[in-house]
């Protein structure tokens, strides 16, 4: 029986209007062998944790440029909480400064990677980490 694909959800939370690092990982992702889904601009914490049940992703991949996601990043994990959705694996990417990757992890962001993290670091990051359970 082939094992089964490892189907990531890649989102744009807020305003963001710039999505190049997000469309460069979810190409690497989806090249390394994942099923990779990519919202697009400017998605709602609601329309982000919708998609990721409907989908039935193991992993959500967050992308934000905007400076926004000590506002955004903690809605999207308490309606991933409510929703029942503890399971999926959650990382971030961005401009996101230090002294917030800690707080965002507490909240159960597993890993937050800076701009110039090789693409090669995140395939590893989800594969290592991803649930078996979905």
């Amino acid at each position: 029986m082939p094992e089964k694909k490892i189907r990531v959800l890649v989102a744009k939370p807020g305003l963001d209007s710039h999505d190049r690092g997000a469309k460069v990982i979810a190409r690497a992702l989806r090249d390394s062998g994942m099923e990779v889904i990519y919202t697009g601009l400017r998605q709602t914490p609601e329309k982000i944790v919708e998609t990721v049940l409907q989908e039935d992703v193991n992993v959500l991949g967050l992308s934000i440029l905007s400076g926004a996601h000590m506002t955004l990043f903690p809605k999207i994990m308490k309606l991933m909480e409510q929703k029942g959705l503890n399971d999926v694996l959650v990382f971030a990417g961005g401009i996101i400064p230090e002294e917030d990757i800690t707080p965002l992890q507490k909240l159960g962001i597993k890993e937050i990677f800076g701009p110039g993290t090789r693409t090669e670091t995140v395939i590893k990051f989800v594969k290592s980490n991803v649930p078996k359970s979905r």
